[in-house]
């Protein structure tokens, strides 16, 4: 199990600095303001809450490409986890547990801070595993194992890889419980963004132009109110898209190994980097698209394994996450596109995403925008 319940960003505004207009930027920080902010307890607790609800379980579950890619993973490291220890932090219903039993791990600590650590040690009973796969309930910080382990699974990953910011659980149970060398399931992860263009998005603005064809009324002059509300916010949106919409060949900009000393404090400064890219044709540009793939260890014999949330590849429940422009720009063949992606904690509420854009396109100046994923 990885992070809290994954939603649909579908609402507008909260923002943190974005292009949105001065008015709505205002309220919303004023509204921010008036807010009484979390404390780093009452986070938690909200974000164990999400998790003991079946749904997000089900949802995680029922994605083949993922369930089937951890399982895969796992079971193609069984010379190095036959008779061994692991520990599996928020390990959710504990399936993942189950698959390492499986691969022949001597003993699983199944780690898991919300409620659903219940149903998780009916699971183990039900499969007969109580001996070798023990459920310890509460946070990774806190929980105390009896020994040190050999090898550490999660699903980690939230929306553009870092939402919810359960990476850093990891690395604490990396740092505390895992020998040296040890194993981590998976080992890698690494960031891609592209230039797109939104099919559904760009019938959506252009639907204004087209009513009055339809009821002969012409409502015409809404499509740049349209392009305000679907465009001029700060949120990033979370929506599958298809290989189709991509404008210009992906581009990595950043790569995490797990095992590196350090990483903890790169999260908190900020993971990103550069990119350029050349556009593919005509199309309008509506904004960037970014996603991430994380690697398992391929074991002795096979290869590593790939688990990708590209829009090349089959789709998975984590999707897209879209950054917008505030509005479409016209690209044509071989325009230039570059800039500089960031991702880091929000100000305000560390489990939070923010995405720092810079962009160009094409000769036009460069332009800036602040991005965050909802509360």
């Amino acid at each position: 199990m990885s992070q809290p319940k994954k939603r649909k960003v579908e609402s507008r505004g909260g923002g943190e600095g974005g292009e949105g207009s001065e008015e709505e930027d205002g309220g919303e920080r004023e509204a921010a303001l008036q807010r009484p902010r979390r404390t780093k307890r009452e986070r938690d607790q909200l974000y164990y809450e999400c998790y003991s609800d079946v749904s997000v379980h089900e949802e995680m579950i029922a994605d083949r490409v993922r369930t089937d890619a951890y399982r895969l993973g796992i079971l193609r490291n069984w010379a190095a986890l036959r008779g061994k220890t692991v520990l599996d932090v928020g390990a959710g219903t504990g399936i993942l547990s189950i698959f390492c039993a499986q691969a022949g791990a001597r003993r699983v600590y199944a780690v898991e801070a919300s409620a659903i650590w219940q149903q998780a040690r009916e699971v183990v009973r039900l499969n007969g595993l109580e001996d070798r796969v023990h459920v310890l309930p509460g946070p990774v910080e806190t929980v105390e194992l009896p020994e040190q382990v050999d090898a550490i699974v999660s699903e980690w990953m939230g929306y553009g890889l870092l939402h919810e910011s359960m990476l850093s659980s990891v690395l604490h149970a990396r740092t505390k419980w895992l020998k040296e060398g040890g194993l981590l399931l998976p080992a890698s992860a690494e960031l891609f963004v592209a230039p797109i263009s939104d099919q559904m998005l760009e019938w959506r603005l252009g639907f204004w132009s087209q009513v009055k064809q339809h009821y002969g009324v012409d409502m015409s002059c809404l499509e740049s109110f349209a392009t305000r509300c679907l465009m001029g916010h700060s949120e990033i949106v979370v929506q599958g898209l298809s290989g189709e919409d991509v404008l210009a060949r992906p581009q990595r900009f950043a790569q995490l190994e797990l095992a590196r000393a350090g990483l903890e404090q790169e999260l908190v400064a900020g993971v990103g980097g550069r990119f350029r890219c050349s556009c593919y044709g005509s199309a309008p540009m509506h904004g960037f698209a970014i996603w991430f793939q994380v690697t398992f260890p391929g074991g002795d014999s096979e290869k590593p394994l790939v688990l990708s949330t590209s829009p090349f590849h089959p789709a998975t429940h984590w999707k897209q996450a879209l950054l917008y422009l505030n509005e479409p720009v016209q690209v044509e063949q071989d325009t230039d596109v570059s800039g500089e992606v960031t991702l880091l904690p929000s100000r305000d509420n560390p489990r939070r995403l923010r995405v720092l854009l810079r962009y160009r396109v094409g000769d036009q100046e460069e332009k800036t925008k602040d991005f965050a994923m909802e509360d």
